[in-house]
């Protein structure tokens, strides 16, 4: 019982700690103040507005900034519903699955642009690493950029009743995925592999079991498959993904 709460205490402790200087870091991020990554990352962030001509100075209305929103979110589905239907011809794939179902298709797609992440599978048994890294992966990050955008512009809108404009959505959404997410996820990568979880596009293991399994009908299982892939990465992503919507 003593270590329990020994351990809460200091969980508690960690996120207190953490969050001061991490939502001081956000904050100036979402106002486009300079931090610590901006000599390495402006230079990224301002090419990403010449290529998709965007001018990330430009003030929105609440009209505009909802239509931006629902137009990424959007164009999300189509993406993720395609490759998920298309996933037995598309790279990555060393397992030869097939696409899955339109319906399956339809329902996960649209789980992950809304951040709800609903699986009705497993993921190592129904999808190729090209799925779960290019589809459902980029969008843990997508999704969970948009919900801490939508965030900030309901704040932005409390904050600016004096004021038209509401920020811009795409330097809102590059800047969290630049300097939030992105930064994170690599960090989280990193100590996940450094305690031994995968992170290879091998083809899936069969080990022998130390004891074999006897099922009811008398058969025994000697060996297991085990999932191989980019584990640690995609683990990292999805935990800052899914829990990073809501922030």
């Amino acid at each position: 019982m003593e270590n329990t709460i020994i351990q809460y205490v200091l969980y508690l402790a960690i996120v207190i700690a953490l969050a001061i200087p991490l939502g001081n870091y956000i904050g100036k991020v979402m106002n486009g103040e300079r931090v610590f990554l901006s000599k390495i990352l402006l230079p990224v962030e301002k090419l990403m507005y010449k290529f998709l001509k965007i001018d990330g100075e430009e003030e929105m209305t609440w009209k505009k900034y909802g239509v931006s929103v629902l137009s990424l979110s959007g164009l999300s589905f189509v993406i993720v519903f395609a490759i998920l239907l298309l996933q037995g011809i598309l790279p990555l794939n060393p397992e030869g699955l097939k696409g899955v179902s339109w319906h399956l298709a339809f329902n996960t797609a649209i789980s992950f642009i809304t951040n709800t992440n609903w699986q009705a599978y497993s993921g190592e048994v129904k999808l190729s690493y090209f799925t779960q890294m290019v589809g459902l992966t980029v969008q843990n990050f997508v999704s969970a950029a948009v919900g801490i955008a939508v965030l900030f512009v309901v704040v932005r809108g409390f904050i600016r009743t004096k004021q038209e404009g509401l920020g811009n959505f795409w330097a809102d959404f590059t800047r969290i995925i630049l300097y939030i997410l992105m930064p994170l996820s690599l960090l989280l990568s990193i100590a996940l592999v450094s305690q031994g979880v995968v992170q290879n596009f091998s083809k899936y293991e069969k080990t022998t079991l130390l004891e074999p399994i006897v099922l009811e009908d008398g058969t025994q299982v000697t060996q297991q498959v085990v999932p191989e892939g980019p584990a640690a990465s995609q683990i990292a992503i999805k935990q800052l993904g899914t829990n990073g919507g809501g922030f």
